[in-house]
């Protein structure tokens, strides 16, 4: 038998379908567009389950539209870095549009945290638009960070005011280099402080496309003082979650 979880985000709508003991079968994933239904059947169809549970943004609609259960992100977030770092203390997501920072118990529970979803600053879009803003491919844009041999400072988060900033910068004839390190930084002085109020315990789990990213990687290693679990597959770790919730639905239902 097989659970699925369906993950509805801003940006991106993963699937992960797992078996008898959580073992993986498959995973996919699609950029959400306006029309997340067919999104979602897009995703769905072809692919065979027992139980299904939905997370993310459009997990309201989801529950309507597939008849199916949902739980928070929060959840789901905690019991995916579970399972791929027993015993994890800290999760940081940063998805396209929020950040999340949650505490758990040691067992997959979480106890606190904190999510910046009214503001997009340092989440997903903004390091698009940043990268956009210096002619960088997003997956150049880490890379390039790591080359910076100046501490120069972004002082907006805002991403308007971010974006005329960076080209403020490149109109000066500073390095893009040197002003990609500057959005990095910036970014990761943002995360930590929210990190800081719910916790930095080890082990830590960063989730979510941005931890695709080498140079915040390196950043938030160098602000925890050790490494960081980077899931194999970060941006399915909610997805995960989801599919570990919906595993017990199986027996249920044969």
């Amino acid at each position: 038998m097989k659970a699925a979880g369906l993950d509805i985000g801003s940006r991106t709508i993963k699937l992960v379908v797992i078996g008898d003991g959580g073992g993986l079968v498959s995973s996919s994933l699609l950029d959400t567009t306006p029309d997340v239904t067919t999104d979602c059947r897009r995703l769905l169809g072809g692919v065979s389950f027992d139980a299904l549970v939905v997370t993310g943004y459009g997990r309201s609609l989801a529950e309507v539209e597939f008849d199916a259960p949902s739980v928070t992100e929060i959840k789901a977030f905690a019991r995916g870095a579970e399972a791929v770092c027993p015993g994890c203390r800290t999760v940081l997501d940063i998805g396209g549009q929020d950040t999340k920072a949650i505490a758990l118990d040691g067992k997959g529970r979480p106890i606190k945290f904190e999510m910046n979803d009214r503001c997009a600053a340092g989440a997903g879009r903004f390091i698009e638009i940043m990268a956009a803003a210096l002619k960088y491919e997003l997956n150049e844009f880490g890379p390039a960070a790591l080359r910076s041999a100046a501490n120069i400072a972004l002082n907006s988060m805002c991403t308007v005011f971010a974006e005329s900033e960076v080209i403020g910068l490149m109109t000066r004839g500073i390095r893009r280099e040197d002003i990609a390190g500057a959005v990095h930084r910036a970014i990761m002085r943002r995360t930590v402080g929210m990190l800081r109020q719910v916790s930095v315990h080890l082990p830590m789990v960063f989730a979510g496309g941005a931890a695709r990213n080498p140079c915040l990687v390196a950043l938030l290693e160098d602000a925890v003082g050790t490494k960081v679990c980077v899931p194999d597959d970060p941006q399915m770790v909610g997805a995960l979650g989801a599919a570990l919730i919906a595993e017990p639905r199986m027996s249920r239902q044969a």
